[in-house]
C-alpha cells in the first residue's frame, strides 16, 4: 500500500512539472487598446497568439460593419490591413482566436481617425489699403477629428479671435473670419493663424501655423522694359526682354506682340521673355502688361525690337508655274528678309555679258515667253551686312523648231553607195522624229522611225523625195530632201550592146536578101511560099 501511494505521488509531481513547463494559451492585439491614425495612411492591426500550435482567427467590427480592409492569416498571428485608412474605418475591431475545439480568446481595439494634411491658408480681403477696413480669413483644408479643432487668429502676440470646432462627420475645410480697421502702425506686422488639432484625450495635439504680413497694396507703377543686348540685335543672337515694375502684391505679367495685321499675339506670362535665336520675324512692337489683382490696376510698357542682319531669301517662285507653254505670261517673284531692307535683283543667270531679262525689284515680268526664255534665273538680295543668292529654273515647253536634214555624202550619189540622212529638230519635250518617202502617186509612206536613216548599197529605184517629220504634243514640223541616184558609166554599158548588134547583123543580112528574092519571085508567079522559095534558092 505504501509503495502504491509513493508511485501515485510521483506521477502527480511529473504532471505538475509538465504543466508548469508548457506555456498557457494567450493572445494580444498590436497596437493595444486604441490607435489614432491619419486618414490616407496605411494602418495594420496584428492579432498575435502564444501557447497554441494551430490557432484560427476571426476579425469583425462593431455592429458587424464591413471591415474595410484585407485579412491575412499566418501560423500564429493574423493581420488586418487598411490601405489607405478612411473615415469608414472608425470602429472598434474585435479579433477572436480559437485554439482547438474548446479554447477561445478575443480582444478589441478602438480605431480613431483624424485629418490634418496642410497648413492654414490666410486671405486678406478686400485689398489691404491703409485706413480701409480689412477682413482676415483663415482656412484649414480637409480637417477632421473626433474631438475638436482650435483656431487662433493673432496679430503679432495679441489674440484677435479664437474659435473651436467640435466633432464632425467627414473631412472638410474649416474657416475663421475676423474683420478690423488696421492703422498705419499695423503695416508690416504679422497676422498668424494657429490651428491645433486634438484627436483624443491622450493624443498629443498637432499644430499647424501660417503667417502673413500686413502690407498696403499699391501699383503697378513705373513699369519699364529692358532689352539685352539691345533693341537692335543681330539675327541669331540671344534676345532677352525683362519687364520691371513696382507693385504689391506681385502682379501678373503678360507679354504680347503687335502683328502686321494689327492683331495682338499672346506670348507668355512671365516677367522675362527669352528668344534664344532671334530671327527677322521677331522684329516688332512688344508689350508688357502688368496687372495687380489686389488693387485692380493695370499698366503697360512697350519696346520696339528690330533684328538686324544680312538678307535671307524667304521665297523665290515662278507664276503660274515653273513649267509653262510658249506664249504664256510669266512672273518671277523674290522676297527676302533683312534689316536694313535689302536691294533685290532678279535676272537671267548667264556667264555672258548679256544677262537677258533683268529687274531691280521683287518681280520680273516675262510677257509671252518663247523657248529662248527658258533657263535658270537668280535672285540676289544685298544690304550692308552681306548678300544672299537663290536660283530657280523656268522650263518652257514648245513644238518642234529649226528642223534640218543633212545628207552624207551628198544628195546625188551613184548606185551601190551608202547614204546617211540625219534629221535634227529642237523642241520641249524633245521631238520624236520619223522618215517618209514620196510615192509615184504623190502619197507619202512611213519607212523609218529614228533621227538617222542609213541606206546601204543604194539602187536607182530608191531615189526620190524623202521627208523628215519632227513632232511632240505641241506641234510638228516637216522638212524634205530629194535624193538622186545615178546609173553606171555609158562606155561600160555599150560594149555588150555593140557585140550583140554585130552578131544580129551578121545573121540578119542574108535573111533579108533571101526574103527580097522570094518576094520578087512571088509577084511573077502570083503567089508566095517561103518553103518553095527556100527550095528554089537551094
Amino acid at each position: 500500500m505504501l509503495t502504491q501511494m509513493r508511485r501515485t505521488s510521483q506521477a502527480v509531481l511529473i504532471i505538475l512539472y509538465v504543466l508548469m513547463t508548457v506555456k498557457a494559451f494567450e493572445m494580444e492585439i498590436i497596437p493595444a487598446n486604441k490607435i489614432v491614425a491619419q486618414i490616407g495612411e496605411t494602418l495594420i492591426l496584428t492579432c498575435n497568439t502564444t501557447g497554441c500550435a494551430s490557432p484560427s482567427f476571426s476579425w469583425r467590427t462593431q455592429m458587424d460593419n464591413p471591415l474595410g480592409g484585407t485579412v491575412n492569416n499566418h501560423r500564429t498571428y493574423s493581420t488586418l490591413t487598411m490601405d489607405p485608412v478612411s473615415i469608414v474605418n472608425s470602429h472598434d475591431y474585435l479579433c477572436t482566436v480559437f485554439c482547438g475545439a474548446k479554447q477561445k480568446k478575443e480582444k478589441s481595439i478602438k480605431v480613431e481617425l483624424y485629418s490634418f494634411p496642410s497648413d492654414p491658408v490666410i486671405e486678406i480681403s478686400p485689398s489691404l489699403v491703409a485706413g480701409e477696413p480689412v477682413t482676415v480669413i483663415c482656412k484649414i483644408p480637409d480637417v477632421y477629428t473626433s474631438y475638436y479643432l482650435e483656431v487662433l487668429l493673432k496679430k503679432e502676440e495679441r489674440v484677435l479671435h479664437e474659435k473651436i470646432f467640435y466633432e464632425h462627420d467627414s473631412p472638410e475645410t474649416k474657416t475663421v473670419t475676423y474683420s478690423f480697421n488696421p492703422t498705419a502702425e499695423d503695416m508690416g506686422k504679422e497676422i498668424t493663424c494657429l490651428a491645433k488639432l486634438i484627436a483624443s484625450e491622450d493624443f498629443e495635439p498637432k499644430e499647424r501655423i501660417t503667417a502673413q504680413k500686413l502690407n498696403a497694396n499699391f501699383g503697378p507703377q513705373n513699369t519699364i522694359i529692358t532689352a539685352s543686348p539691345g533693341n537692335s540685335p543681330m539675327e541669331g543672337d540671344s534676345l532677352k526682354l525683362t519687364c520691371v515694375t513696382e507693385s504689391n502684391p506681385p502682379p501678373q505679367i503678360a507679354w504680347r506682340k503687335h502683328l502686321a495685321d494689327e492683331s495682338i499675339h499672346h506670348l507668355i506670362e512671365n516677367n522675362v521673355l527669352s528668344i534664344p535665336h532671334a530671327h527677322f520675324t521677331d522684329s516688332g512692337l512688344y508689350i508688357c502688361e502688368v496687372i495687380n489683382l489686389a488693387t485692380n490696376k493695370t499698366e503697360k510698357a512697350t519696346v520696339d525690337i528690330v533684328i538686324q542682319g544680312a538678307p535671307n531669301i524667304a521665297e523665290l517662285t515662278i507664276e503660274p508655274s515653273t513649267t509653262v507653254q510658249e506664249g504664256e505670261n510669266v512672273s518671277i517673284q523674290c522676297s527676302a528678309e533683312s534689316n536694313p531692307p535689302p536691294k533685290i535683283i532678279l535676272r537671267r543667270k548667264s556667264d555672258s555679258a548679256d544677262m537677258g531679262p533683268y529687274s531691280e525689284g521683287r518681280i520680273l515680268h516675262l510677257p509671252s515667253v518663247t523657248f529662248l526664255s527658258g533657263g535658270d534665273y537668280e535672285c540676289v538680295a544685298e544690304n550692308k551686312f552681306g548678300r544672299s543668292k537663290s536660283e530657280i529654273t523656268l522650263d518652257v515647253e514648245y513644238g518642234p523648231k529649226n528642223t534640218m536634214i543633212s545628207v552624207v555624202p551628198a544628195t546625188a550619189v551613184k548606185e551601190g553607195e551608202t547614204v546617211t540622212m540625219k534629221c535634227t529638230s529642237s523642241g520641249n519635250p524633245a521631238p520624236v522624229i520619223s522618215w517618209k518617202k514620196r510615192k509615184a502617186t504623190g502619197e507619202s509612206e512611213k519607212i523609218f522611225k529614228d533621227a538617222t536613216l542609213i541606206i546601204h548599197d543604194i539602187k536607182s529605184q530608191e531615189m526620190g523625195l524623202y521627208e523628215c517629220e519632227a513632232y511632240n504634243q505641241f506641234g510638228k514640223e516637216e522638212k524634205a530632201v530629194k535624193l538622186l541616184v545615178q546609173g553606171m558609166e555609158k562606155t561600160d554599158q555599150m560594149i555588150p550592146l555593140i557585140i550583140a548588134f554585130s552578131s544580129v547583123t551578121a545573121i540578119a543580112v542574108p535573111v533579108v536578101a533571101i526574103l527580097i528574092y522570094v518576094s520578087r519571085k512571088a509577084k511573077i508567079n502570083g503567089s508566095y511560099s517561103l518553103v518553095k522559095a527556100l527550095r528554089l534558092k537551094v
